[in-house]
């Protein structure tokens, strides 16, 4: 994707705003710009990091817009090269306008993620910090926010590089010996070796156990709300969203499908989902409901069962929690209409545990949303310092590191040759160097960027 020619794209988005945002990158976008910029000021010097007023003008003269310019020298800048920003009114025609001149002059439309691929690879952020920066484009709560811009502070940077640098360090040593065998060399404590990285090992397999608190701050969770029909899920999942998204009558099974809706609670991302009735039938359209239900069960973080409290735990009850006996760590239960007067067929097991709620009368709905926070994120609280993983593809090279040095280990209590036990080292280092992006293919960076929105 990389070179070294002008690129131009919006970095805000398209419709009617106060202001939008065309930046350029690329040694010679400066003098390009200025072809099209006449200052307020007589005599015009652009300064970097130093906001000009002026008119934007087209090839041919006509004044297109009123406009801020800002010239950013390199390497001060996001891309590490030389940028400039021309800040217009925001709308489709100055917007079009302006970027089409550049690109009529010579300059190139950037593609998705560009601008961030240019300062990854000019040294200005590392991948981690890059998906850091998409992440907090992205970030629909406070939580994912606040790990996003965690993660742009280099955190985990720091801790991986750390252990590069150890896995490195004990790399030179086999190396050195394995290529001169005969020279006087720092004698190599295997030993010593063997309990650094037994200990390094130890941190990244914490590092790893943080990856589902990391993906819940980050995505958010899954809630599903299941039962047997009639049983009060679409009431609680409109009483949850305080709004009636869910048709709610007296007739059982009116829910056939799954309705999916997003809220916040705590400031954690819930996508919670209204489920059909679990129940046995030869209906078409019923069992279809059931399935698509057994499916999100599966891979729900967490599964609400109802039951009715003013009718007790009834044999449908039953058969529908056999449907979640695979998932009992993941099942919270929850008695509902608790308004009406309890039913003496509770088992006290359920009392006991379960969240007593009325979705009518809004009785036990804040301790249900503290209920699904603490169930989903426990002890986990992450502070602003928190090193945590919150990617799929860093969680799967980190554990592929493991597996390298694991089998150093193993050879090194086995007393393996050092070639042998030097490529497990190298291995684990190009494994875990794919998180920083140090040694991450081409393939996988295109991947990774093209992800990003234009003009980022």
């Amino acid at each position: 994707m990389y070179n070294k020619d002008i690129i131009v794209a919006p970095a805000t988005p398209p419709g009617e705003a106060g202001v939008a945002i065309i930046r350029l990158s690329g040694s010679g976008c400066l003098p390009l710009s200025m072809r099209f910029f006449r200052c307020s000021t007589s005599r015009f010097t652009p300064l970097s990091h130093t906001f000009f007023h002026g008119f934007f003008s087209s090839a041919g003269g006509d004044v297109i817009d009123e406009v801020l310019f800002v010239y950013m020298a390199t390497p001060r800048s996001y891309t590490a090269e030389d940028v400039v920003e021309i800040h217009c009114h925001g709308g489709g025609q100055c917007v079009e306008q302006i970027v089409q001149t550049f690109l009529a002059a010579g300059a190139r439309f950037a593609k998705p993620g560009e601008f961030s691929y240019r300062a990854f690879l000019n040294g200005r952020i590392d991948l981690i910090q890059a998906e850091a920066t998409a992440a907090l484009i992205r970030a629909q709560s406070q939580l994912s926010h606040r790990l996003a811009l965690a993660q742009m502070g280099g955190g985990l940077s720091r801790l991986l590089y750390s252990a590069c640098s150890e896995l490195r360090e004990a790399l030179a040593f086999f190396e050195a010996w394995i290529d001169f065998p005969d020279e006087e060399l720092p004698e190599l404590d295997l030993q010593q070796i063997v309990a650094r990285l037994t200990n390094l090992k130890a941190r990244l397999v914490s590092l790893v156990e943080t990856y589902n608190t990391g993906r819940l701050y980050t995505d958010g969770a899954t809630v599903i709300l299941v039962g047997r029909p009639n049983v009060g899920k679409s009431s609680l999942l409109n009483a949850l969203l305080r709004e009636d998204r869910a048709i709610v009558t007296d007739i059982p099974g009116t829910t056939t499908d799954l309705i999916e809706e997003t809220l916040l609670i705590n400031g954690l991302k819930i996508r919670l989902i209204d489920s059909a009735g679990l129940i046995e039938s030869h209906n078409t359209i019923e069992i279809q409901g059931v399935l698509r239900a057994q499916k999100k069960i599966q891979t729900a973080d967490m599964i609400l069962f109802l039951i009715d409290a003013s009718s007790g735990f009834t044999s449908a009850d039953r058969s529908a929690l056999a449907y979640c006996e695979d998932h009992q760590e993941r099942l919270v239960y929850v008695l509902s209409k608790s308004d009406l007067p309890f039913s003496s067929c509770l088992p006290q097991n359920l009392l006991a545990d379960a969240v007593c709620l009325s979705s009518l009368t809004g009785s036990g709905l804040d301790l249900l949303r503290s209920k699904i926070h603490d169930f989903l994120i426990g002890d986990n609280l992450l502070s602003d310092s928190s090193v945590v993983l919150t990617d799929l593809r860093q969680r799967d090279a980190a554990n592929r590191t493991l597996l390298a040095l694991d089998r150093f280990l193993n050879l090194a209590a086995e007393s393996a040759s050092l070639e042998l036990m030097s490529f497990e080292l190298r291995d684990a280092l190009l494994q875990l160097g794919e998180i920083t992006g140090e040694s991450a293919s081409a393939d996988v960076l295109d991947l990774i960027f093209s992800k990003f929105c234009v003009g980022k």
